[in-house]
């Protein structure tokens, strides 16, 4: 049997869209990923919710999340409304995720270490600006960590809770420099109408050293009064592969927790 000849020739199979800027806040250029939802026209009325992801390269977690984010909002599924999803593809991870640190060995482990405020100005002054631009989008805003990028999205709910909405929080190292992202007073968070409607938070068979920094993190969100916490260990998975499940995991929670609201 001969082979199958092709009737028309291969075309390129397009996930997303790609933005490269110069960022004036970091002195670099950088890149943006896009998935858009199904049925996403610029000159459309519908606006939709925009999902940021950390560690949000093509090679990182983009793709896989952006995804999930299809799946959850299929009309059989509805965890997730239908949503724009954004990957913040890094340049140098434990710069930018990382606070200064005051141990010798993170110092020498991680020498670029400690850029997490610069990061932060970033996405606010820049990476969101440019979304909501040129973008269809709602005020709606989730943040996405894990691991570092964990450690991150918990720096940004103590210091700058009004920029997200939604924190998905997931194996956050906050082990790093002692815990000291763990004693930024709460302030900001327990501020009255500053904007944050859940926080989920989730880790794997990690051990102490990640379980239960992450479980004080919960109660730390629940003392500010956030309406929506859920602290989570998945004990059939681990660091390298927790995340996916619990991302899902935090849609399909919230989304319960908005039907039950509306009842």
């Amino acid at each position: 049997m001969g082979q199958p000849v092709r009737s028309t020739p291969t075309t390129p199979f397009t996930l997303g869209v790609v933005e490269s800027i110069h960022s004036t806040v970091l002195g670099e250029d950088r890149v943006l990923n896009f998935a858009l939802p199904q049925g996403y026209h610029p000159d459309s009325a519908a606006q939709y919710p925009v999902i940021y992801v950390l560690d949000g390269g093509a090679d990182e977690d983009f793709i896989h999340l952006a995804g999930a984010a299809q799946f959850a909002s299929f009309p059989w599924v509805e965890w997730l409304r239908p949503s724009i999803v954004v990957g913040i593809a890094n340049v140098d991870r434990r710069r930018d995720l990382t606070c200064p640190t005051t141990i010798a060995k993170d110092k020498d482990d991680f020498p670029t270490a400690g850029g997490s405020a610069a990061f932060m100005d970033f996405i606010a002054r820049e990476v969101i600006p440019l979304v909501e631009a040129n973008y269809r989008t709602s005020p709606e805003r989730t943040l996405i960590g894990q691991s570092l990028g964990g450690l991150f999205a918990t720096e940004v709910l103590l210091r700058r809770p009004w920029l997200f909405q939604h924190y998905i929080i997931v194996s956050p190292s906050l082990w790093w420099d002692h815990g000291s992202v763990l004693r930024i007073p709460a302030d900001a968070l327990s501020a009255p109408d500053i904007g944050v409607a859940s926080v989920y938070i989730a880790v794997g068979r990690e051990g102490r050293e990640m379980e239960a920094p992450a479980q004080q993190l919960a109660g730390m969100a629940r003392k500010a009064h956030v309406p929506n916490v859920t602290y989570e260990r998945i004990a059939d998975l681990d660091h390298a592969t927790l995340l996916h499940e619990a991302v899902l995991n935090a849609w399909r929670w919230r989304m319960e927790a908005r039907r039950v609201q509306s009842r």
